[in-house]
């Protein structure tokens, strides 16, 4: 059984709890649309702590020029905010369902090394960069706003 736990970022009990019972489910691209306008592309629910693991952006530590690109602060010591991205401080739970398209849905544990927030990848339609943006305040309310479109 997979540790609850990602890079010693403790995930959501939530969270967790839907990935047992089989409830961490896609609501469909229009919901998703409604819910994100910003996020461009398609993505996929990563279905298992193993799979989010995978996916971390800690994997892009020390990668100057994914940094520059997909705006992510590598240094754990150094102060950032919105729009960065700390990978020492993220979790991916959503991914670009195309290889390429370079979308993610990440929780943001800045805000509370508990109780994380969820943000969203916005590339601005390709005119701004990658920008990270809030969805929601914390993944209880990220999911009561998919149960609201059908999840």
């Amino acid at each position: 059984m997979d540790s609850d736990e990602i890079n010693g970022l403790p995930l959501p009990s939530l969270l967790i709890e839907m990935l047992h019972s089989g409830r961490w489910l896609h609501p469909g691209d229009e919901a998703i649309k409604r819910l994100i306008p910003f996020l461009s592309d398609p993505i996929v629910f990563l279905q298992s702590v193993e799979s989010m693991r995978r996916e971390s952006p800690k994997h892009f530590a020390g990668d100057l020029v994914m940094a520059r690109t997909f705006r992510f602060v590598d240094n754990p010591t150094e102060a950032s905010d919105l729009p960065w991205l700390d990978v020492h401080r993220a979790v991916f739970i959503a991914v670009n369902r195309v290889p390429g398209d370079d979308v993610a849905i990440a929780l943001d544990y800045r805000t509370d090394a508990t109780i994380p927030r969820i943000v969203a990848s916005d590339w601005g339609g390709g005119k701004t960069g990658c920008r990270w943006r809030e969805v929601a305040p914390s993944f209880a309310a990220f999911v009561a706003r998919l149960a609201a479109e059908g999840l």
